[in-house]
Parts: structure tokens; sequence; C-alpha cells
């Protein structure tokens, strides 16, 4: 299983340069996102982009119900978050989110995480997760 981060996700909703790997990711792999991902994701296409929440709905309910496995963490995950953030986190250098290293830690049990974010990325790599690196919005990978 690949583990979506929100960005994949929006990147899909909002047709970025990402959309058709994700796109493709969710038909022919087992994909799964985090319950706080998914939050995340759903927040910024709302808040952020305006994009109207029946939209956002219809487009997301047929994949969560067929293709993507929404994923919640557990004590176990809620841990190994904490302590990925308390070895990675750097104000300046290395500003990772609670919701990143939730999806880290989320990935113990799968196949990897595909994210266009350097810091997951980096941190992805330090703690040995297979990576599937995604174009940001200027196509540039991690």
């Amino acid at each position: 299983m690949i583990v979506l981060d929100a960005y994949a996700l929006g990147a899909l909703l909002l047709d970025e340069p990402a959309a058709a790997e994700v796109e493709a990711m969710l038909r022919d792999d087992e994909a799964g996102i985090s319950s706080v991902n998914l939050a995340e994701a759903l927040d910024v296409a709302l808040r952020i982009y305006g994009l109207p929440g029946d939209r956002v709905r219809e487009a997301l309910d047929p994949l969560l119900a067929a293709s993507v496995a929404v994923l919640w963490p557990t004590e176990r995950e809620a841990w190994r978050a904490a302590e990925i953030r308390s070895r990675h986190y750097h104000r300046r250098t290395n500003p990772l989110s609670l919701a990143d290293c939730l999806l880290l830690a989320t990935v113990t049990h799968a196949d990897g995480v595909a994210t266009a974010d350097p810091g997951v990325a980096r941190v992805a790599r330090d703690e040995g997760i297979h990576l599937v690196p995604l174009p940001d919005s200027s196509g540039r990978r991690p």
C-alpha cells in the first residue's frame, strides 16, 4: 500500500502536475490516506482554494469508497509520530508538521509514502521508508 499525503489528494482535486501519477496509483496500487491527512487535504481544498464542498465530496466519495483506504492512527502511531517529530523537527530547517509525522508513522505497515514535500521526503529517507516522490506545483520532485 502507498500512503498518500494531503498534497497528493489535493493534486488530484486541483489537477496539479502530480494528478496523473496519483490517479495511476489509485487505479493500479492499493492506496491509503491517514484520516489526519484527509482532513488536511479537505481543509486546503475548501478553505484555501474555495472549492465548493459538494464538488469536493462528489470527486472524493467514489475514491474513498472504492480505491483509497482511510487509515485511522492508533496509539502506537501517535507514539511513533511523536518520536519522529522529536528526532526530525526543527523550527527553521525542517518545520515538520504533526500531520506529516502521523503520515510517516502510519506508513510503518505500508509499502511507502507518496509526497511532494521535501521535508517529508527527507525524513522518509532518513527513517528508511520507501518514497514515491511526486512533482510539486512547479514540477519539481523532492
